[in-house]
């Protein structure tokens, strides 16, 4: 069973990573074949992508687990596949595969690494969620920082293919030759939603993970774990960011700068392992 769990990812991350490679031959040839080649090979990698989440959350035994980081990086890699896949056709003229692709591969290649794609958990029982509300509770506060983790994502990428263009723009590049990219004010509009987007979600978050871990009453010990003070210290960086945004006015390459920063952090909450199993979730 690993051994086809190890093929699948492997499969998952080829067609990625030809689709990756496609978009970067559009840069230097400018052709439908590999803009072609490279939607193919993406839609491809986002099917066996969706197959394995599939698999995971309806037949495997252990179900898949949003508290596991394998499953936290495989759901969001998988959210981000499909807003690329959405991309690449709703904007076929501009290079948006070589600055989301490396982003999903990342994160597959990632929870590959940290196990394979099957976390460790399992479908809650009904009796199981009779047993307490921390149950429910728990998908909950997963789903509210997984969906923020989208958010930061795409304002990740977004930051990156803005310090890009105002690269381009500084050293006054053709805008015809070689990467077309969304203009300044559209790429700053694109981050400051994903912000918008994910602050209320992961400060939800949060609150029901903090809910949860004084109904476990495991004292302090579990409040200086990693992945919760990543948590923190990730909102934290979105209240400087709305700050600057909203309170100084600024904008451009800081905002930038400080968005990657975000995006750091969430990856060391993403492979942080939880610092408590919900119960019916062993």
């Amino acid at each position: 069973m690993a051994f086809i769990e190890g093929i699948t990812i492997f499969c998952i991350v080829a067609s990625y990573a030809v689709a990756l490679a496609a978009d970067i031959v559009h840069l230097a040839w400018p052709r439908s074949v590999p803009r072609l080649i490279g939607t193919t090979f993406g839609a491809a990698g986002l099917l066996a992508h969706t197959g394995v989440l599939v698999h995971s959350l309806l037949l495997a035994e252990p179900a898949i687990s949003l508290a596991s980081p394998v499953g936290s990086l495989l759901f969001l890699s998988w959210i981000l596949a499909v807003f690329y896949l959405y991309g690449s056709i709703h904007h076929r003229r501009l290079t948006w595969g070589v600055f989301i692709l490396p982003v999903v591969l990342g994160l597959v290649i990632l929870a590959g690494m940290l196990g394979g794609p099957l976390g460790r958990g399992t479908r809650p029982t009904v009796e199981a969620i009779a047993r307490g509300w921390s149950v429910d509770w728990g998908v909950v506060h997963g789903v509210l920082v997984l969906l923020a983790g989208v958010g930061v994502s795409v304002g990740f990428v977004a930051s990156v293919m803005y310090l890009v263009k105002a690269r381009r723009l500084q050293t006054k590049i053709a805008p015809e030759h070689g990467m077309k990219l969304l203009s300044l004010e559209r790429l700053e509009e694109m981050n400051r939603r994903a912000i918008l987007w994910a602050f209320p979600l992961l400060t939800a978050g949060l609150l029901v993970g903090i809910a949860l871990l004084l109904q476990q009453g495991d004292g302090l010990e579990a409040w200086g774990h990693l992945k919760i003070l990543s948590t923190v210290a990730l909102w934290v960086v979105f209240v400087i960011l709305l700050y600057l945004r909203y309170a100084v006015h600024l904008r451009g390459r800081r905002v930038a700068l400080w968005t990657i920063a975000s995006f750091v952090l969430l990856l060391f909450i993403l492979v942080s392992a939880h610092p408590y199993v919900l119960e019916g979730a062993r």
